[in-house]
C-alpha cells in the first residue's frame, strides 16, 4: 500500500468535491463542482492518496484573527474527511502532523476549526474556545428594564449601499476582541450577505448618532409564514450584530421591536458576553440556549504568546509537556508582557504554571482562567502563580467567532 500526502492540483479539485459530498452527506452539495471544490484553492489542500486514490482530505484557509487587540495569522482548518474504506489507518493524523509543520513555517501561530466531532480534534490538541449564544424572542417582548430604548436613528439600506459602512463598523468593533476574523469580501458574502431561498433578501439597518456618525448595524432577513401566530407570523433572522456604543445596541434592538408583524426574532450567533440578558426586562423571554463554537489549537507556542496583546505588564514561565504533533512546543517558556508588546523565549527556569497544549488554547483566548483550569485539574501551579496568570491572560471581551468556514 503506497501512501502519498501532498497538495492537490487544479485538475484534481473535483475529486475533493466528490469526497466531501459523500463524507458530509451532501451538506455542501453533491457532485464534483460543489462548494467544497469551488470555495477552496489547491494550495490550501493537503490530502492523502492511497495507491493513487484520494483517501483523506484537509484544507487550511489563511485567515487573520484578532487576539485581544492584535492581528495574528490563523490557519482555518476545513474539509477534513476520509473515505470510509480508508478510515482507522491514521491518515488524518499524518496529514495534521505535516500540516502543523507547514503552518509553523508559514507563520500561522494558531489553527482553528468548526468541529464535526469533538472527539476527533481533542486528540489533535484542539480545545473549544468560544460558544455561540442563541436568542429567540417575540418582537413584542423586546423591552429594557430601565425604559431606555436608545437615541440613535436607524436607517435601512441595501447591502450594496451599506456595505462600506458596515465593513468600517465591523473593523472598529473587533479591534480589541478575541477570535474574530478579518473579513475579506468572500467571507462577508458567504456568511453575512448570502441569500438563501427560504430566508429572502438580506437587509442592513445602520444606526447613526446625533452627529450623524454611524455607530452600529444589524444584517438580517425578514420572511413571512415563519411563526405559527395569528397576528405575528413573520420571522427575522439576525446574521450579524455590531454595536460600537451602548446607545447603538439599544437603538438597534428598538428597531427590531418596531416590526409588529414579527413573532420571532432569532439571533443564533451572539457572543457569551452579549448584554441582552442584563438589559432586558424579562431576559427569560430571550429563550437563551448556548452551543459549541470555535475550536483552536496553538501551533507555535512562543510565536502565539508573543503576538497576542495583553492588558497588563507581567512575567510568567509556562511549562508544556511533550506533544507528538508539534514537538517544537515542548519545554518551558518565559513570557514577558507590556501593554505595547510581548516576548516569549525558552528558559531553564521552573514553570510557574504547567498545562497541556489543549488547555493552553483555553487560557490563551481567555475562555477559561488559570484558576478555573486548575480547579478542573487541567493546569497546575501555586496559588500566587494562578492569580498572576488570571490577570495576565485577561481579555477585553469574551472570545467569539461568528463566522463559519
Amino acid at each position: 500500500m503506497k501512501i502519498e500526502i501532498r497538495k492537490l492540483v487544479a485538475e484534481e479539485m473535483g475529486l475533493l468535491g466528490e469526497l466531501g459530498a459523500y463524507v458530509y452527506g451532501g451538506s455542501f452539495g453533491d457532485g464534483p463542482d460543489n462548494i467544497i471544490a469551488t470555495a477552496n484553492e489547491p494550495d490550501w489542500t493537503l490530502c492523502a492518496f492511497v495507491d493513487g486514490k484520494l483517501a483523506s482530505s484537509f484544507t487550511s484557509i489563511p485567515f487573520t484573527m484578532r487576539a485581544n487587540g492584535r492581528a495574528i495569522p490563523m490557519a482555518g482548518v476545513s474539509t477534513v474527511g476520509t473515505q470510509t474504506e480508508f478510515r482507522r489507518r491514521g491518515l488524518s493524523r499524518r496529514i495534521h502532523t505535516q500540516a502543523f509543520a507547514e503552518m509553523r513555517n508559514q507563520g500561522q501561530t494558531v489553527a482553528s476549526l468548526w468541529a464535526s466531532q469533538a472527539a476527533i480534534y481533542q486528540r489533535y490538541g484542539y480545545a473549544m474556545v468560544t460558544a455561540q449564544r442563541n436568542y429567540e424572542i417575540d418582537s413584542i417582548d423586546i423591552n429594557f428594564f430601565d425604559g431606555n430604548f436608545g437615541s440613535g436613528e436607524v436607517v435601512r439600506k441595501s447591502v450594496e449601499d451599506g456595505y462600506d459602512e458596515a465593513k468600517a463598523l465591523y473593523i472598529e468593533f473587533i479591534s480589541d476582541r478575541m477570535c474574530y476574523l478579518h473579513r475579506a469580501k468572500p467571507l462577508w458574502l458567504q456568511n453575512v450577505f448570502e441569500e438563501r431561498p427560504d430566508d429572502g433578501p438580506v437587509h442592513l439597518a445602520i444606526c447613526y448618532d446625533a452627529n450623524a456618525n454611524a455607530n452600529g448595524y444589524i444584517a438580517y432577513t425578514l420572511r413571512h409564514s415563519k411563526v405559527a401566530h395569528g397576528s405575528r407570523p413573520q420571522g427575522i433572522e439576525i446574521r450579524d450584530f455590531v454595536w460600537n456604543s451602548p446607545d447603538a445596541y439599544r437603538s438597534l434592538w428598538e428597531w427590531l421591536r418596531r416590526h409588529d408583524l414579527v413573532g420571532r426574532i432569532r439571533y443564533a450567533s451572539a457572543p457569551m458576553d452579549d448584554p441582552a440578558p442584563l438589559l432586558f426586562t424579562e431576559p427569560r423571554l430571550l429563550h437563551t440556549t448556548d452551543r459549541e463554537g470555535l475550536w483552536m489549537r496553538v501551533v507555535d507556542v512562543p510565536a502565539a504568546l508573543s503576538s497576542r496583546a495583553y492588558i497588563y505588564e507581567d512575567e510568567i514561565t509556562i511549562g508544556l509537556p511533550e506533544d507528538s504533533l508539534t514537538p517544537w512546543n515542548k519545554g518551558n517558556w518565559q513570557l514577558h508582557t507590556t501593554s505595547e508588546k510581548a516576548e516569549a523565549h525558552p528558559t531553564k527556569k521552573s514553570p510557574d504554571i504547567s498545562l497541556s497544549i489543549n488547555s493552553l488554547a483555553l487560557l490563551y483566548t481567555g475562555y477559561l482562567s488559570a484558576s478555573r483550569l486548575a480547579s478542573l485539574g487541567l493546569l497546575s501551579g501555586a496559588p500566587r502563580a494562578l492569580e498572576k496568570a488570571d490577570r495576565l491572560f485577561t481579555t477585553h471581551h469574551a472570545p467569539h467567532c461568528p463566522d463559519h468556514f
